[in-house]
């Protein structure tokens, strides 16, 4: 697999390369990734693989053209790809190897992403099907934000939850709110923004001078809230962060209880993933959303 991939590195750089050694890089919950070292005739060269099953091989995929897009724009720091590809029984993504700290100008992070959700498209979705950790994703392009969230965002996560046995009053007011949630944009229009997808602490660094950077990416363009929202979970992100960001782009008054309504998704997905208490969150959630309504 190894020399395949160095090929693969060759054929993409243009340069010769060799692998001379590599560890593995702890921190992924679903890939395999590994620290490689080697020599492309004239220098030392780094790069970050992760490798998985080849069943998985359109993750990659769809990860690899994300980060491009998001490279695009000119904002925000993503890892440059290299390549990507299969190799036996084996898929496999190869990315810069950046030497990266928990630390990163948090307001500088808030201010790039803030120009980074300025890039928009003419509509809500993607050209290609991604995934949100282990479970697919769902991007078809649509013209409507409150249906391309029903169809492929919470609609698709509840009806999982139902096929993973999560029926009951998870389902009874998921239903409700699926119903009821259009009230939330009587005066919002979002935009069909850039987004990461996956923003949370565990996917943004920094480099050692600073310079932030975000990662493993479940790409598409949506409302800039559900991005900002999802910032929030699992320890959230520095005031810094918050208050240069709304400085930059300050967010409309409603998002407070659109934060909560945003975030469901991804807790729904929690328990689609990991079960436990997740599911009995996702329905306090709800109910707190429905409440507000």
């Amino acid at each position: 697999m190894w020399s395949r991939i160095a090929g693969e590195i060759a054929a993409a750089t243009g340069k010769p390369f060799e692998i001379r050694d590599s560890h593995a890089v702890s921190g992924g919950d679903i890939n395999s990734a590994t620290r490689v070292k080697g020599f492309d005739g004239e220098n030392q060269v780094d790069y970050f693989i992760k490798t998985n099953h080849i069943r998985h091989g359109d993750m990659f995929m769809a990860e690899a053209e994300g980060l491009r897009e998001m490279a695009a724009s000119n904002t925000v720091r993503v890892p440059e790809v290299v390549c990507y590809g299969e190799t036996g029984n084996q898929c496999f993504i190869v990315m810069e190897y950046l030497p990266l700290t928990t630390a990163g100008d948090k307001a500088l992070l808030g201010r790039q992403l803030a120009e980074m959700h300025r890039h928009t498209d003419s509509r809500f979705g993607w050209r290609i099907d991604n995934t949100i950790g282990a479970t697919p994703q769902r991007n078809t392009p649509e013209t409507d934000w409150i249906s391309f969230w029903r169809k492929h965002r919470l609609g698709f996560q509840l009806e999982l939850a139902k096929q993973n046995g999560y029926g009951g009053e998870l389902q009874s007011l998921g239903e409700k709110l699926m119903a009821d949630f259009p009230v939330l944009f009587a005066s919002y229009q979002p935009q069909a923004s850039m987004l990461h997808g996956d923003l949370w602490g565990g996917n943004a660094g920094g480099l050692f001078d600073g310079t932030p950077v975000i990662f493993d990416p479940a790409f598409y363009y949506g409302d800039r809230e559900a991005e900002m929202a999802m910032t929030h979970l699992f320890g959230g992100f520095s005031a810094d962060f918050y208050s240069a960001y709304n400085e930059a782009w300050p967010l409309d008054d409603g998002f407070a209880t659109r934060m909560t309504f945003y975030n469901i998704y991804h807790i729904i997905n929690h328990a689609n993933l990991f079960g436990g208490g997740y599911v009995a969150q996702a329905t306090s959630m709800i109910r707190q959303v429905l409440a507000e309504l």
